[in-house]
């Protein structure tokens, strides 16, 4: 008994926004009872692709594409300051391509196990909340880079000249903040001579499933603009991964799918609540980003997305507020905690000093990336 609630507590603090998103669908349902409608709730098209690209940079992953990346742009370096701007900057321009959380799955470890090398570990809180300060910054300026970008380019239909007008501001303000900030930091001879793991035992099929997998990507890209279906897309990466990485399917995040549904079920018979649906549409009409800014920081940005793109068709503001709003606290970007975890895992008496050194880094980011917002939209 003992362990089975140990098991429930586990689960409840592991998946919560999962767990919030499935209590608010069955409440809702409690209204608005179940039927054929429903399924006119849920944005497949969305969850296909959120699908086909977990499993292509998964299947990377598993091959070691982005390590091996890391330690070729690590090679020969000889400051802490240059060292720094790498990672860093791995983080930030990667996540555009591969998401902010895969980033921080790969680099946040790799920077431990590097910094411990080196014997430079006290720099280490500083350097992992700047390098989840940019996988969270530098994901916005993709369709790709994070779930919320992802679905609310999916159902907006707004043009990518749009979706760039929106965040790119937002993102090269981003890169010199934290290039100014990295500049600031004491340099310190170092010599870095990393390997992680051992290198592929065959070269060539190497190369041949990382081709795959390239070409996977690139065709979920051409659903990500319009070109394929997404039926296309997601016929080809199941076939692929049945066929050659079957335990890869089983290590996917099919929570955050199922916290997509949820949302897609509770804002659907949200919008059929007429009164409802006029509150919230009066309360955010309007008050798109700071509306976006605050919910993120309460139930984090992609479910803030999917809740407020309900109730409003101010898609650019929104994305602009949502992938700001990563910023902030802890919760406010689940792709944080990932950082938070690996860090506590490691120093576990450090945990008060990583917090109050994130929420510093974060507050400090928002406010001035926050009053841009401003300037550019002409109001909250």
């Amino acid at each position: 008994m003992n362990h089975k609630i140990t098991s429930l507590k586990q689960f409840l603090k592991n998946e919560t926004v999962f767990c919030i998103a499935a209590l608010l669908a069955f409440l809702s349902s409690l209204v608005i009872r179940p039927g054929k409608e429903y399924v006119g709730y849920i944005d497949f098209r969305t969850l296909a692709l959120l699908f086909c690209l977990m499993a292509v940079v998964a299947g990377m992953q598993s091959i070691g594409v982005f390590t091996l990346l890391g330690q070729k742009l690590l090679s020969g370096t000889h400051g802490t300051k240059k060292l720094s701007f790498i990672l860093v900057f791995l983080c930030f321009f990667c996540s555009m391509a591969i998401t902010n959380d895969v980033s921080l799955i790969t680099f946040v470890p790799f920077t431990i196990l590097v910094y411990q090398m080196v014997g430079k570990e006290e720099r280490l809180v500083k350097l992992i909340v700047l390098e989840t300060i940019a996988a969270n910054l530098g994901s916005m300026a993709t369709p790709v880079g994070n779930p919320q970008n992802l679905y609310l380019y999916s159902v907006s239909g707004i043009t990518m000249a749009d979706f760039m007008g929106a965040v790119l501001p937002y993102a090269v303000v981003s890169m010199l903040l934290l290039g100014f900030v990295l500049v600031a930091e004491k340099d310190e001879k170092i010599e870095v001579k990393v390997r992680m793991g051992t290198g592929p035992e065959d070269a060539g099929a190497f190369v041949k499933r990382f081709a795959v997998y390239l070409l996977l990507f690139l065709f979920s890209l051409l659903v990500v603009i319009h070109i394929v279906p997404w039926q296309l897309a997601l016929l080809a990466v199941l076939c692929w991964m049945l066929a050659r990485d079957r335990k890869i399917l089983k290590e996917l995040d099919y929570f955050l799918l199922l916290t997509f549904v949820c949302f897609f079920i509770f804002i659907g018979n949200m919008k059929r609540i007429d009164a409802v649906n006029l509150w919230l549409s009066s309360l955010i009409d309007g008050h798109e980003l700071i509306t976006g800014i605050a919910a993120s920081q309460i139930i984090s940005n992609v479910p803030a997305a999917i809740l407020l793109s309900g109730f409003t068709g101010e898609y650019r503001t929104l994305l602009t507020a949502v992938n700001l709003g990563g910023l902030g606290t802890l919760i406010a970007s689940l792709a944080s905690l990932i950082s938070y975890k690996f860090f506590a895992r490691a120093y576990d008496e450090k945990k008060g000093v990583y917090f109050k050194t994130f929420t510093g880094w974060n507050l400090a980011f928002l406010a001035v990336l926050a009053a841009l917002a401003v300037l550019l939209t002409g109001g909250f």
